[in-house]
């Protein structure tokens, strides 16, 4: 991949020792990125499948709408272990878990109690719709999933929480009697599936948040990246490689669309958790 050579400095013809070498300190450096001058107004955190392992991704969405890659953990599983240690890593380079933020997980339980540990109980947590929706048709048959799923849709798009409650409220009743296991996956954090409802985001900024699908998307190019690795070992490599493919990514990130609206996002975070020098030193700088 060209994009990948020239972010080394490598030729193609490039000998493997130097792509370790490069690869390596590559990471370090962004392993190693000072966090206390970023103001995030998300963290997006997703733990995905690769090559056997769980690389735990944390992103970060800043104020002005950039995208930033913030660390990456390898588990055997998704565990609060992990996700903690990634987490306690943001806070040791200088991560603010006290400024209002809206925490976008993939679902994992062992995600919340990690975050609600190193930002409080009442952190804004968002758990991913797409992990949501994802793990209830698992449990369906294919002749139930397409109705199920325009039912998972239609709720998730209306704007109002109440009457988005309302409608998943609904279908969780009707898949007691259709599929219990489904229902109790659809029962499990529903409510926070619905945050992005409760701060009344406008629906572009809405569907921003209401997933991780900007780290999955990020993971595309990681796949990119990583297509002509024929064997992998232990030890460091798969962090490397998914590392490198991040760094990749990154240099290609976008703002987030509905950035324009951050500001509502923000404002809403602050009437949740009220945090007076947080606002004071706001409106100072503003």
């Amino acid at each position: 991949m060209r994009e990948f050579t020239e972010a080394y400095g490598l030729e193609k013809s490039a000998v493997s020792e130097h792509f370790i070498e490069a690869s390596r300190a590559k990471l370090k450096e962004m392993m190693e990125r000072k966090l206390d001058k970023m103001r995030l107004c998300a963290l997006l955190i997703d733990a995905t499948p690769f090559e056997g392992q769980q690389m735990v991704v944390a992103l970060g969405i800043g104020e002005d709408g950039k995208k930033t890659i913030l660390g990456i953990r390898q588990g055997a599983t998704e565990n609060a272990t992990v996700v903690g240690e990634l987490l306690g890593d943001l806070l040791e380079r200088g991560l603010d878990f006290t400024q209002p933020r809206l925490y976008v997980l993939d679902g994992g339980k062992a995600l919340t109690a990690a975050v609600k540990k190193h930002a409080g109980e009442s952190a804004a947590i968002q758990r991913c719709q797409v992990h949501k929706r994802r793990n209830v048709l698992d449990h369906l048959t294919d002749e139930h999933k397409p109705s199920v799923a325009k039912k998972l849709n239609a709720a998730y798009a209306l704007e109002d929480y109440a009457a988005a409650k309302q409608a998943l409220d609904k279908l969780h009743r009707e898949l007691m009697d259709l599929n219990p296991s489904a229902a109790r996956s659809l029962g499990e954090g529903m409510e926070e599936t619905l945050t992005v409802h409760k701060l009344h985001l406008p629906i572009q900024l809405r569907k921003t948040m209401a997933s991780t699908n900007v780290i999955e998307s990020a993971f595309s190019i990681v796949e990119q990246v990583c297509r002509n690795v024929k064997r992998w070992h232990d030890g460091d490599q798969r962090e490397r490689w998914v590392g490198s493919g991040l760094l990749v990514a990154e240099k290609q990130f976008r703002r987030v669309q509905g950035y324009k609206q951050i500001p509502i996002l923000i404002r809403e975070l602050e009437s949740l958790t009220p945090n007076i020098p947080t606002v004071a030193k706001r409106k100072k700088a503003s």
